[in-house]
């Protein structure tokens, strides 16, 4: 299937004399800038190497985009009420925790939790959206547009990263931009205030917290490759707020450093801790033993405000959102017909794969056309998912009730865009390939299971890979940063 090309940025291709001049320039611009990541194939504490970046920005409608943007809001509301309301949660995900155990662990924490009672009723979402083009091409459709609408590929509401990275690929594209002579383009390129809008996000609920010596703590991967996007926040969060502390802590050491006080404070190392985000904590394997599930249980139970809380955790879930898309489960949690209506178009095919009769129809449907699908684990941080001919195999070699760990879900086909991958080991000059793109959109949401008090949307991230790439994670060395330029004449 042939799909349908954006129009770029600029003309292509750029001559190799031009791109030997300015691309060892973005280069030094992206490490001397801090987009930059620690190398997992030789890692050092004490080097960087920058990461892998689009030379210039891609296109996107700027229709599509704006609808997006406007969506946030809806959809940071959608997932609070979600993840408020245990009987949904308890009864989507009764058959995926007897097969996952992953997930059978967090809910675990989660039961446990409501049992004792919930001791900090406010909750920080930092959500992420992510969604691509979907092509509206004759061979699909019989239209002649370039694009239909965009279409989300899920929301992640745990270690929703590239705040800091997301900006900074616009400020590289834009000195590019700036030495091939194109400075016009930058206009194009919308304002991305992901930083200061998910740290802002942490210092409110700090605020909320209302003890001017208490400490932000980061809940952070034995080793972080993704270095600078943690950072950034961090010390964006020292700049603004001077008087926060902010603390760099794993499982292990929380588990080893920290208590409750008498009214179920969390104390870290001695400080009292008002903010916990989780920049880990979201794949089995940073769950040495018992001891980081008791970490997670203790930071559960205090009065600390949690992104995400272990409710915002497991509302993020594949198997939450494959549920939320069934035919009349949106109206449970938004009363606005518009929003409502506004929701329902961004899903693509979600599908159950439990051992019932929709489950057994799913699964057999993947398997008469599994090119039209992907099949998606309980899982975040990019590379768990299985594509198109892989997937009859994989699903024969599950057992009907191991299949509800699982959620079936309908490939999107974005339209195409041209541009240069920069990687540390690859070719100079850079040729000219083939690209598809996915965005996020970030929002902040702050509340308790009644009410909303903070909601709005912050910034934006663009990650971009070769066409003919599957996975595209940035931070699991398969997609590069990038940054939307809109385009206005776009049908």
């Amino acid at each position: 299937m042939s799909l349908p090309m954006l129009e770029s940025c600029i003309q292509y291709p750029i001559d190799d004399k031009t791109l030997l001049e300015v691309v060892p320039k973005a280069k030094d611009w992206a490490l001397m800038h801090g987009a930059a990541m620690r190398s997992k194939s030789n890692f050092s504490p004490d080097a960087l190497n920058f990461a892998p970046f689009i030379l210039t920005p891609s296109s996107f409608p700027r229709k599509e985009f704006e609808k997006a943007v406007d969506l946030q809001c809806i959809l940071n509301e959608l997932m609070h009420f979600v993840a408020h309301d245990d009987e949904f949660l308890t009864t989507t995900l009764a058959e995926t925790i007897k097969v996952d155990e992953f997930t059978r662990n967090l809910f675990n924490v989660y039961k446990k939790v409501l049992a004792n009672g919930i001791q900090q009723p406010l909750s920080l979402g930092l959500i992420r959206s992510d969604l691509m083009l979907e092509t509206c091409c004759p061979e699909i459709t019989g239209k002649k547009c370039a694009y239909c609408c965009w279409k989300q590929v899920e929301i992640n509401t745990i270690a929703s990263g590239f705040g800091h990275l997301g900006p900074s690929s616009k400020a590289i594209q834009s000195f590019v931009l700036q030495e091939l002579d194109h400075s016009d383009k930058i206009s194009k390129m919308p304002e991305n205030k992901a930083l200061s809008g998910l740290c802002g996000g942490m210092i409110k609920a700090w605020e909320l917290y209302g003890n001017p010596n208490a400490v932000i703590v980061f809940v952070i991967e034995d080793i972080s490759y993704n270095i600078c996007d943690q950072r950034f926040h961090e010390f964006y969060i020292r700049e603004t707020k001077p008087n926060i502390k902010v603390l760099r802590k794993t499982l292990t050491e929380i588990h080893e450093q920290g208590k409750l006080g008498k009214n179920n404070e969390l104390f870290i190392d001695g400080h009292e801790v008002s903010v916990v985000y989780f920049r880990a904590g979201y794949e089995p394997g940073h769950y040495h033993s018992q001891n980081e599930w008791d970490a997670r249980y203790l930071v559960e139970c205090s009065k600390a405000i949690k992104s995400p809380s272990i409710h915002y955790h497991l509302a993020g879930t594949k198997k939450v959102q494959q549920a939320l898309a069934t035919p009349g489960m949106l109206e449970r949690f938004i009363t606005d017909p518009e929003k409502v209506k506004a929701i329902g178009k961004i899903f693509t095919g979600l599908y159950s794969l439990d051992n019932n009769e929709s489950g057994n129809a799913s699964y057999e449907m993947a398997l008469k056309d599994p090119e039209r699908f992907v099949l998606k684990p309980q899982r975040e941080g990019g590379g768990n998912n299985v594509y198109g001919a892989d997937i009859p195999e994989a699903l024969k070699s599950m057992s009907a009730v191991e299949r509800s760990g699982w959620i079936l879900m309908e490939r999107i086909h974005p339209p195409i865009t041209k541009g240069y991958m920069i990687r540390a080991d690859g070719p100079m000059p850079p040729p000219l390939v083939d690209l598809v793109s996915e965005l996020g959109i970030f929002g902040v949401i702050i509340g308790d299971s009644k009410t909303i008090t903070t909601n709005y949307q912050a910034g934006h991230m663009l990650r971009t890979k070769l066409s003919t790439a599957n996975e595209g994670g940035v931070a699991a060395g398969l997609g590069a940063l990038d940054s939307p330029y809109l385009l206005d004449n776009c049908c």
